[in-house]
């Protein structure tokens, strides 16, 4: 049996694993039930050679009825772990014309950009700063919003959160920095769960989320309204209800194998409607 550290089965956990060549599956229901794949991918720092066939995979990750989807990907770790600026530029050279990448240049929430494909409108863009960095132990944290709007449905509208967690706070080892850790997961807890999720849903609009949180299990935002795709692993999907109409369902999930380091991508294959 092939070994895997404690991150890499973290990250797994709660997925049925796809081959580079995607996810074959059935047609989004009839009526008004609009087809919504959401993916959250770390792109990792470890295996540097690995990030674009990672970017690709991603991008190829789910196929239905023979038709390639376009998913909404929130990413962690983009140019972290990337001296040359690549990453960005291979997300844009893989994702293509058909979508709208944001937050790959922005300082600081470079490392937390998504890609929407185009149809959805950004109707608007914010980023909500969690807390400061450590030398030697972390970056800062941001979380990246976007409200979004279907181009064919344009009251058809939600948020798309998308954020990465300071790492070891719940790791099981202590440091001398595990206080400063502990401390700063749970404000960025409270930042996403106040001044984004709130926020959000103060003003009427459903959320769905991506991230690595860095805690294998989360505990809920908003208990006996949140949902999420997996019920255990780093690597989360989340979505909240709203008050506009909108609704979210899932219809089945997967996890893209991306070879860069303990990551993989995790996919929900959603449904969205206005009812």
């Amino acid at each position: 049996m092939t070994n895997i550290n404690r991150r890499h089965a973290l990250a797994l956990a709660g997925g049925a694993l796809l081959g580079a060549a995607g996810l074959s599956g059935t047609a989004e229901a009839a009526g008004a039930w609009k087809r919504l794949v959401v993916i959250t991918a770390n792109i990792g720092r470890s295996n540097l050679g690995q990030r674009e066939r990672a970017i690709r995979d991603v991008r190829n990750a789910v196929r239905i009825d023979g038709g390639l989807a376009k998913p909404l990907v929130g990413w962690q770790e983009i140019r972290e772990g990337d001296p040359d600026d690549n990453e960005p530029r291979w997300i844009n050279k893989h994702f293509g014309s058909a979508y709208q990448n944001i937050y790959e240049w922005d300082s600081p929430a470079h490392r937390v950009p998504m890609s929407v494909p185009k149809a959805y409108k950004i109707l608007e863009r914010r980023v909500t700063s969690c807390h400061g960095g450590k030398a030697g132990v972390t970056p800062a944290r941001y979380i990246t919003q976007a409200l979004l709007s279907r181009a064919d449905d344009p009251q058809l509208r939600f948020v798309f959160v998308n954020t990465h967690y300071v790492a070891g706070a719940w790791n099981g080892k202590t440091d001398s920095h595990e206080k400063w850790r502990v401390d700063m997961w749970r404000q960025h807890f409270r930042r996403q769960r106040d001044n984004v999720i709130g926020y959000w849903r103060g003003r009427g609009f459903p959320v769905i989320w991506t991230g690595d949180v860095n805690r294998s299990a989360m505990p809920l935002f908003v208990p006996n309204q949140e949902k999420r795709a997996f019920a255990k692993g780093i690597d989360q999907i989340g979505w909240i209800p709203g008050g506009n109409g909108t609704q979210i369902r899932l219809n089945r999930t997967a996890t893209v194998p991306m070879h860069v380091d303990g990551h993989s991508a995790r996919v929900a294959i959603m449904q969205v409607r206005r009812a």
